[in-house]
């Protein structure tokens, strides 16, 4: 039967078109339910990216409120000077332990003003190594006086390196105690460069700069180096100038042996035990000093799985810190600044996971945006990119500026590395996070340390190598993943976004590739060494 105009169109609209308006709108509700987080993700991480403009700004803006080692407020006479306890908490540090001892036992300070404790939790060839160099120094080794230096051993690691610092303080004489971790070399003026800032009786822990050992031993060391530039000038510098809380390293750095006792001493239920303290410390009223032209050297992690190590107990820790610290600081009659400042610090790890969601929404998103022009990228991704991850870039190219004003123009060349290699340490960081929110506890795992610094130099990494388990392979398909989004972005002609997409891809790839492969051939060429390799340092 033929249908008339009436007819027709009550069949399409009965038929059809119901059913057609039902799919644009379940259509346009599965667009929205994945562009409201993936903006809400690009939002929060904008407003991070934010705050490292804001780091840079506080730098500059107090410039004049920086401190230096050459002119302290007060100073001690020579008569005055305090007595200084210097600890060396260490943990299976069998490479590195007797360049720690002697750079400490050569700092220049009066000796019946001094001490040294070696505080060893190892369980290796470590104890009898450390215990040995102890006794040389302590009797008069390579042309030296007897040294003030005692060797503290635990059966058990309590507490770990909180623990073992504790311990030690228990017989510690010192009014002053200097901290420094196996793998640093403090050069001998270090103390007398330190110490007449405690002329202040408010200053509480004064804070110096790492600097790096083997920073050109691999194209790794590199970038690690320059991250961590970052966060002494810029970080460190901007707190400290602007008078908001900053934070204790854990290593390379002096406390008032008072100021450990009023704010509770060492604890050990976080993984950033020098964080929690010094939160703590400056809660109950004690000032903060950081002297950035006071340089400490350090040997930085050689391997990827060191590096991920490390990086994944400091995020963890800060976590667990703000969990612990930042209801307190919120409630505090501290100034609003302070408090946010507190925020963006304790809280800045959460960017990991949020990279992971980003990571995952970003393809989807790029599918259902198609249809989107010129005009809206610039209005609305262009903002965001720049905020969130621009940030990076200018953040580490001030610092460099800083640091090495007449060769800083170099980082550019790894800028885009470095940029890669933060994005490959989401999977490792975002499950640190994770453990840290849920209540997750883990050990305290110390990074290890080769003695390297010398381009090619064999190391001897294999002793305490460790493996990321089915971490490295998720990065790798992850990898993948970003690599069908660089297709599917040249595919549809958005070329904008392939640099941004092929930063993952680089990412994820070089961390998951080098914590699989990193040692295999030093391992092959090495096997037949393995007999003949001394357990610890020749002369020992």
């Amino acid at each position: 039967m033929l249908l008339g105009s009436k007819g027709l169109g009550h069949y399409w609209r009965t038929h059809y078109a119901d059913k057609t308006f039902e799919h644009l709108y379940r259509w346009n509700l599965f667009d929205v339910c994945l562009l409201v987080p993936y903006f809400i993700v690009m939002i929060i991480l904008a407003f991070y990216g934010i705050h490292r403009y804001q780091l840079v700004w506080l730098y500059y803006k107090n410039r004049k409120n920086e401190a230096r080692w050459d002119d302290p407020p007060a100073r001690f006479s020579e008569g005055q000077l305090p007595f200084v306890t210097i600890q060396l908490p260490i943990f299976n540090e069998q490479f590195v332990i007797d360049r720690l001892i002697e750079a400490c036992c050569r700092l220049n300070y009066p000796r019946d003003r001094f001490e040294i404790q070696v505080l060893d939790d190892s369980t290796d060839e470590t104890v009898l190594v450390a215990k040995q160099i102890v006794e040389r120094y302590a009797a008069g080794f390579s042309g030296m006086d007897p040294q003030p230096i005692v060797y503290l051993h635990r059966t058990n690691r309590h507490g770990y390196k909180a623990g073992a610092l504790d311990k030690g303080l228990d017989v510690a004489k010192g009014e002053l105690v200097a901290i420094f971790d196996a793998d640093f070399v403090p050069p001998p003026e270090w103390v007398m460069q330190v110490i007449h800032h405690f002329a202040e009786p408010e200053i509480g822990m004064v804070q110096t700069r790492w600097t790096h050992l083997n920073s050109d031993y691999s194209f790794l060391t590199q970038v690690e180096g320059i991250l961590l530039d970052g966060h002494f000038v810029l970080e460190h510098g901007g707190r400290s100038r602007s008078g908001v809380f900053f934070n204790f390293n854990g290593t390379a750095g002096m406390w008032r042996r008072k100021t450990i006792s009023e704010a509770g001493g060492w604890q050990h239920d976080t993984l950033t035990e020098d964080t929690d303290l010094s939160y703590r410390a400056q809660m109950v009223g004690w000032k903060f000093k950081y002297l950035q032209d006071v340089e400490c050297p350090a040997e930085l992690p050689i391997e990827m799985t060191a590096f991920k190590t490390q990086q994944a107990r400091w995020a963890k820790g800060l976590i667990q810190t703000g969990k612990k610290i930042l209801p307190r600081v919120l409630k505090s009659d501290q100034p609003f600044h302070t408090k946010l400042e507190a925020w963006y610090h304790l809280t800045a790890n959460i960017s990991y996971p949020l990279m992971i969601v980003l990571s995952m929404l970003l393809m989807p998103a790029m599918i259902i945006r198609s249809w989107q022009g010129t005009t809206q990228m610039l209005l609305i991704d262009l903002p965001l990119f720049m905020a969130s991850t621009m940030s990076v870039s200018s953040f580490y190219l001030v610092s460099q500026k800083e640091l090495h004003p007449k060769t800083w123009w170099k980082t550019f060349l790894y800028i885009p590395c470095l940029m890669a290699l933060g994005v490959g340490l989401t999977v490792t960081n975002t499950k640190a996070v994770l453990e840290a929110l849920f209540g997750v506890k883990s050990a305290f795992a110390r990074t290890p340390k080769y003695r390297v610094s010398k381009k090619g130099e064999k190391s001897q990494a294999k002793v305490y190598r460790k493996r990321l388990g089915i971490v490295p392979w998720i990065e790798m398909a992850i990898g993948c993943y970003f690599t069908a989004t660089v297709w599917y972005a040249i595919w549809t002609e958005n070329y904008f976004t392939v640099p941004f997409l092929a930063l993952f891809v680089f990412g994820y790839w070089y961390t998951g590739l080098l914590s699989l492969l990193q040692g295999r051939f030093e391992r092959s060429s090495t096997r037949g060494d393995e007999l003949h390799e001394k357990p610890y340092p020749v002369g020992i």
